[in-house]
């Protein structure tokens, strides 16, 4: 391994696109990309200026020249995509939702950690600037008795029945999309949830279309939120305490800006938005400090959390009956 470590990028999509851009503006040495397709991997090698295009997946994880392996491909084949890169010996970065379900989350854990690889969800939004202030605000108290949280995300997106997030095969729909967003960060404000309470409205595909969660978590806060696909809208946040509150401005799992509020409307700090790129590099550094310290647990998105949100996930198809063909079930 040399001194920087050198990324490969599994799956050439727009979400890989975006991931890419942000790495190589940040310094981060991207040295390869596969694709089930030569042509595809060839064009994405070409664009970023890449020095090896690969035309499977397994000759991605082979390479030498790569240390790793970022998974960006639909959420049906993140398990398998993390498998063949821990098998190969790489450090994986799993793009969220982490997997389909709890099941083949746990799978690909427990091979991680069998090999002491870094297996880390590509969670962005936990890594970002604005991100760690808020949690260092919580942490000084100046919000007082944490009572509850609400984070909305919705977007209008493709309509084509044909389209991924249509496709119940493909792990369509709301759910891990856009809800996962609320849902870790309730996770990352709250901690872990006692209780989860969803109800959904479906399309005719059979994926849900608009999701509204509930869940209660320690000292009796309340976590809400609301995501849907087909309807757009300004995707605030807001933290309420018992002193005062952070409203998060649009779009807040994005780079964005926040004020502290007390109960008596006084504004106690402004946090201006400090990030001009889409801000995916971040995780990037912190994976790459996981792999350099040899520590493969992330303070900020453990393992054993993107787990326990897995399992969340789950608890909340069954309420709404959501179900994805072929997954892996649990023993």
């Amino acid at each position: 391994m040399t001194d920087q470590l050198r990324w490969g990028i599994l799956a050439t999509g727009l979400i890989a696109e975006l991931f890419v851009t942000d790495l190589i503006a940040s310094g981060l040495q991207v040295s390869a990309v596969g694709s089930r397709s030569e042509a595809k991997a060839r064009a994405f090698a070409n664009r970023f200026a890449m020095a090896k295009a690969h035309g499977s997946y397994e000759s991605l994880v082979a390479d030498p020249d790569v240390d790793i392996i970022y998974i960006a491909t639909p959420h049906p084949y993140h398990a398998a995509g993390a498998r063949l890169a821990l098998e190969a010996g790489k450090h994986v970065l799993v793009e969220k939702a982490f997997t389909q379900n709890a099941a083949e989350a746990e799978a690909i854990a427990a091979l991680a950690r069998d090999k002491n690889l870094v297996l880390l969800e590509a969670m962005w939004t936990r890594f970002l600037p604005h991100m760690k202030r808020i949690r260092d605000i919580i942490d000084s108290g100046t919000l007082g008795t944490l009572r509850s949280i609400h984070a909305e995300h919705r977007q209008f997106l493709p309509t084509d029945p044909k389209h991924r997030l249509n496709a119940p095969e493909l792990g369509g729909g709301a759910l891990l999309d856009l809800g996962i967003y609320p849902v870790s960060f309730a996770y990352d404000i709250l901690g872990a949830p006692s209780s989860v309470m969803a109800t959904a409205r479906f399309t005719n595909t059979g994926v849900d279309a608009e999701i509204a969660i509930t869940m209660r978590h320690a000292g009796e806060a309340i976590s809400t939120s609301v995501s849907a696909l087909d309807c757009a809208g300004p995707n605030e946040a807001i933290v309420y305490g018992s002193k005062a509150r952070i409203e998060i401005a649009g779009v807040w799992y994005s780079p964005t800006s926040f004020r502290v509020v007390d109960h008596n409307g006084n504004v106690l700090e402004e946090f201006e938005q400090q990030v001009k790129s889409r801000g995916m590099q971040y995780q990037a550094f912190e994976m790459e400090s996981l792999v350099k310290s040899g520590n493969p647990e992330s303070t900020l998105m453990p393992l054993s959390q993107t787990l326990a949100i897995m399992h969340t996930l789950d608890t909340i198809r069954e309420q709404i009956g959501l179900v994805y063909p072929n997954e892996i079930k649990a023993p």
